[in-house]
């Protein structure tokens, strides 16, 4: 299994690149925000990656953030979401935009990715939401920067710890990562914040 590639990038196209390292050109699938992210032609790029099988092919998908490929790799969990549907949908949505989405039942925002249906996107929700019900109960509060604390059973900070569910960090995980949480901070940066605090942490 080839888990990231660091070399020169030598290609460029709509959802594809190509990376060379020791020589050998290797050309990864990608999301429209991973290709944004990506370098100028001749310059030094790396890539966490994820292969994919098949009986009459081999592809290897390209993800800037360790995020991006994890999130990735729930949506091909999913029954009918390929490699090709997952890279549509994280074109359209960043990883903390598509927990969101799952979170809230938000159909309109996964059906803006090509190749999308309503009925997929329902599937898709409907998947993932079991998983979240399966993880263990809140604790009744969280610690913030200040000292404070507050309480997970409602507003940004529920809807957060559900939307980071659906990238698999069971509350228990995400909690001693959200001490810096401002009262302020909406949805989305509290999962930013987050997903950054675990990565650094990893």
């Amino acid at each position: 299994m080839i888990y990231s590639l660091n070399g020169t990038l030598i290609h460029s196209e709509r959802n594809a690149v190509v990376i060379e390292c020791g020589g050998v050109g290797y050309r990864c699938l990608v999301t429209m925000n991973t290709l944004k992210a990506m370098p100028h032609i001749g310059e030094n790029a790396m890539l966490y990656t994820h292969m994919i099988v098949k009986e009459d092919a081999v592809e290897l998908c390209g993800f800037k953030t360790k995020e991006e490929k994890n999130t990735f790799k729930i949506l091909t969990s999913v029954s009918g979401v390929g490699a090709k549907v997952a890279i549509a949908i994280l074109s359209e949505l960043t990883p903390e935009q598509f927990a969101l989405a799952v979170a809230n039942g938000d159909v309109k925002s996964l059906t803006r990715a090509s190749g999308v249906g309503s009925k997929l996107a329902q599937r898709i929700i409907l998947e993932l939401k079991d998983k979240i019900k399966k993880l263990s109960i809140l604790p009744e509060t969280v610690p913030t920067g200040a000292g404070v604390s507050i309480s997970p059973t409602g507003g940004n900070v529920s809807q957060a710890i559900g939307a980071l569910a659906v990238l698999g960090y069971s509350p228990d995980e995400v909690m001693p990562f959200m001490s810096g949480i401002a009262p302020d901070m909406t949805v989305e940066q509290i999962i930013a914040a987050t997903l950054k605090a675990i990565g650094k942490k990893g």
